[in-house]
């Protein structure tokens, strides 16, 4: 063989070693893009079907759990547990249902974020109209793709109420959203059955939790509930360690700690459990849900230690302590009463000593009510008042004279309140009221039959002047008083 021939035969033994190469080297990269299709394929939400996300419906356990409950409540009803709680099989299947109750909660939450991402295609406005999760799935299978058709919906109206019937039937006549095809509305009809089917379950597991709790903790159910306090028993390890704990642990019992690295811790409270969450504590005001957390918690301690003891079967102890806790809560929301406006307090005073005597008393009945302000100070009763003025209504004379003779009579002048004057204004007052006879001057205001004529046993009629006198005393005080006159030279 040539040099030249051992060439082409070592050329065309690599050119096929690089073939083969590249075929191997290019298979694997089309074997990942197919793989990469069928996980897309796989993984897309809108393909997939609920019974690949939610399992929980056709699980074995849920299966076992509800297959227990049901021979349990073919069994008789006990009235109490002999020897410790934790060993009867029955309060172990309550913790266990309790606890299936929970991850019904988180499997409806994620149907309903399954519904809502098929279903907002046709109408992506109906979940701001219906926030409640499972009033939301009944909606959207009672819907389907006939929207138009909520209005009149004898079957929405026992789901949500006639005002929200009314905003979703107005909206739906304004969406644009477009039909679900075949396949689509398949599944999320489906989604819809498997969500009213979990909740079904859940209220079946609720009410055989709450008929059996009252015999195994009636204390502590009175108190919290059956609910909750299956899920204190159930966290706590049952019922002796929960008895075995103080109130300040039982009250964070269920709380979920979060690391909120960089965000707002305010909106977190990492305290509040169980108990707070309650519906007894969620029914009260805001303000009051730590306080009554507090509270229940402390009554839960004593409850746990009176039910692991088996004391107290008929609940006596809990229906007491759930009566002071109302009371107390009450009391805390009462408003606060109303301040009244109280008088000034009488002054004590030192007793002073009162003036007595003569002159006192002289003086107290000067001062005192007169015998003519006492009559018109009284009244009779049922007599017509006459007012005294025209312009002062109301203001009578009272009993002034309202005698026997119907005559005014002028009260009896009594000379202990009787003004004092003095002697020379007396004699003044006694002189100008002196009257002679025959006076007629208009300032002497005398009888009109007086007369100036007089009868004296010497001479028989005399006509005599009755202002005689007067004239000589008016000259003296105008010869010697008068204010125009001035003085006089008396001669010696």
């Amino acid at each position: 063989m040539s040099l030249a021939d051992e060439l082409l035969a070592d050329l065309e033994d690599g050119g096929d070693d690089g073939v083969e190469d590249e075929m191997e080297v290019g298979l694997e990269p089309i074997a990942e893009i197919d793989e990469i299709r069928s996980m897309d394929t796989h993984d897309d939400p809108k393909n997939l079907s609920i019974r690949s996300i939610a399992k929980l419906r056709d699980s074995s356990e849920l299966k076992r759990v509800l297959s227990d409950i049901a021979e349990f409540q073919q069994v008789a009803r006990r009235e109490a547990v002999a020897g410790p709680t934790e060993a009867d099989p029955e309060y172990q299947l309550i913790v266990e249902a309790n606890n299936i109750t929970v991850e019904i909660e988180n499997e409806i939450s994620i149907i309903h974020k399954f519904t809502r991402d098929q279903y907002s295609k046709r109408f992506p406005e109906l979940e701001s109209l219906v926030p409640t999760p499972v009033e939301y799935m009944r909606t959207v299978k009672e819907l389907g793709n006939h929207i138009d058709q909520s209005k009149n919906n004898e079957t929405l109206q026992q789901i949500i109420t006639p005002a929200t019937i009314m905003v979703v039937s107005v909206t739906a006549s304004t969406t644009q959203g477009t039909k679900l095809d075949r396949d689509e509305l398949t599944r999320t009809m489906e989604a819809c059955d498997m969500a009213i089917e979990l909740t079904d379950i859940k209220m079946k597991i609720f009410e055989y939790v709450e008929s059996r709790m009252t015999f195994i903790s009636p204390n502590l159910t009175i108190i919290v509930g059956a609910t909750t306090a299956a899920k204190l028993m159930g966290l706590a390890g049952g019922m002796t360690n929960l008895s075995k704990m103080p109130a300040c642990n039982i009250m964070i019992l269920g709380s979920q700690r979060r690391t909120l690295s960089g965000f707002s811790s305010s909106q977190n409270m990492p305290h509040m459990g169980f108990i707070y969450y309650s519906e007894f504590v969620q029914e009260l005001p805001p303000d009051l849900r730590k306080k009554a957390s507090r509270l229940l918690a402390a009554k839960c301690a004593l409850a746990a230690r009176v039910d692991c003891c088996h004391e107290s079967v008929d609940g006596k102890v809990g229906d007491d302590m759930k009566a002071d806790i109302v009371a107390k809560l009450d009391k805390l929301q009462e408003p606060p009463p109303v301040k009244t406006v109280k008088p000034l307090p009488t002054p004590i005073d030192v007793a002073r000593k009162k003036r007595g005597g003569r002159r006192a008393r002289k003086m107290k009945e000067r001062l005192g009510i007169t015998d003519f302000r006492r009559q018109a100070n009284r009244m009779n009763f049922a007599d017509i008042e006459d007012d005294a003025y025209q312009e002062d209504l109301g203001f009578s004379l009272g009993n002034v004279g309202k005698g026997n003779t119907g005559g005014i009579r002028g009260p009896v002048v009594d000379s202990k309140t009787k003004a004092r004057i003095s002697k020379t204004l007396q004699q003044k007052i006694t002189k100008q009221n002196q009257t002679w006879g025959g006076s007629t001057t208009v300032r002497k205001q005398v009888s009109g039959t007086a007369s100036s004529v007089a009868f004296t046993p010497l001479q028989g009629l005399e006509i005599v002047n009755p202002q005689a006198a007067e004239k000589k005393v008016q000259e003296a005080n105008q010869k010697y008083f008068s204010s125009t006159s001035g003085f006089l030279n008396l001669k010696k």
